[in-house]
C-alpha cells in the first residue's frame, strides 16, 4: 500500500493541519505531506479550488489513504491511533478522559480561536485587551491544563504524548504569539511541547515559509 498523503495548509497559519501532522509523527506513521497554500480566491468560504479538488469539505487537513478520504483533524488523529495505539492512554477511563479533552478543543474555545489566529513566526510585544468571552476561554483553558497535569504528573496532559497534546499544541503557539501571560503550569506545559522534536520540525518549516495570508498579517499592522 502506498504511503498515506496528508494535505495540509501553510504551516505558519494552519492550526488544524498541525494537529494530525503531529499525531502521525508521534505515532511513527510514514506519510507524504502536500502543502496547499491558503488565502486568495475562495479563502474563508471553503472554496479554494486546490483544496476542493482533494477534500469533500473544502478544508484541510485531509488524509488520502488506500483509496479512502478522511477529513477533519480529529478523525485523522483517530485513524492514526488505530495504527499507533500509544497515541491514546492505555487505561480505558483515562483514554475516555483524553478523548474528552481533545474533543473540547475541537469543538470549543471559539472566542480564543476567533481572536488569536495562528501565526507561528509572529511575536507581539504585549497582549491586546481581550473581550470578555476570550478572557473566559483563557481561564477555562488554564484551569483545564492545570487540573489535567496535576492528575497525570505531566509533563504532557496524560503523562506521555497523546492526541490531546496534539490538539492543544497550536494553542501554545497562539499564547506565545499574542504575549499572553499564562500561569506557571501552562508555561511549563507549552515549553514541553516547544521542545518536542516533531514540533520543532514544524516550527522551522513555518518560519521558512514565504507565502502570507493578508487577512491574518493585517492583525499585526
Amino acid at each position: 500500500m502506498p504511503a498515506p498523503i496528508l494535505f495540509i495548509g501553510n504551516k505558519n497559519y494552519s492550526s488544524w493541519s498541525m494537529r494530525p501532522w503531529l499525531a502521525l509523527k508521534w505515532g511513527g506513521i510514514a506519510f507524504e505531506e502536500r502543502i496547499i497554500p491558503l488565502g486568495g480566491e475562495g479563502y474563508g468560504r471553503s472554496q479554494i479550488k486546490q483544496v476542493r479538488d482533494v477534500s469533500p469539505s473544502g478544508r484541510v487537513p485531509v488524509l488520502h489513504v488506500d483509496g479512502a478520504i478522511i477529513h477533519e483533524s480529529l478523525a485523522i488523529c483517530e485513524w492514526a491511533a488505530e495504527q499507533a495505539p500509544t497515541l491514546w492512554p492505555a487505561d480505558a477511563l483515562r483514554r475516555a478522559q483524553a478523548r474528552s479533552v481533545a474533543s473540547e478543543m475541537h469543538a470549543g474555545f471559539a472566542a480564543l480561536r476567533r481572536d488569536m489566529s495562528m501565526n507561528v513566526r509572529r511575536r507581539m510585544k504585549a497582549a491586546p485587551a481581550w473581550p470578555e468571552d476570550t478572557r473566559t476561554d483563557l481561564e477555562q483553558l488554564f484551569e483545564l491544563w492545570e487540573q489535567t497535569l496535576r492528575r497525570s504528573g505531566g509533563p504532557f496532559l496524560f503523562g506521555v504524548r497523546s492526541i490531546a497534546d496534539a490538539m492543544f499544541a497550536p494553542v501554545c503557539t497562539r499564547l506565545r504569539t499574542y504575549a499572553v501571560v499564562a500561569p506557571l503550569a501552562a508555561q511549563k506545559y507549552c515549553a514541553t511541547l516547544f521542545a518536542d522534536a516533531a514540533f520543532l520540525e514544524w516550527e522551522r518549516a513555518a518560519e521558512a515559509e514565504t507565502w502570507t495570508i493578508e487577512q491574518t498579517e493585517a492583525l499585526y499592522r
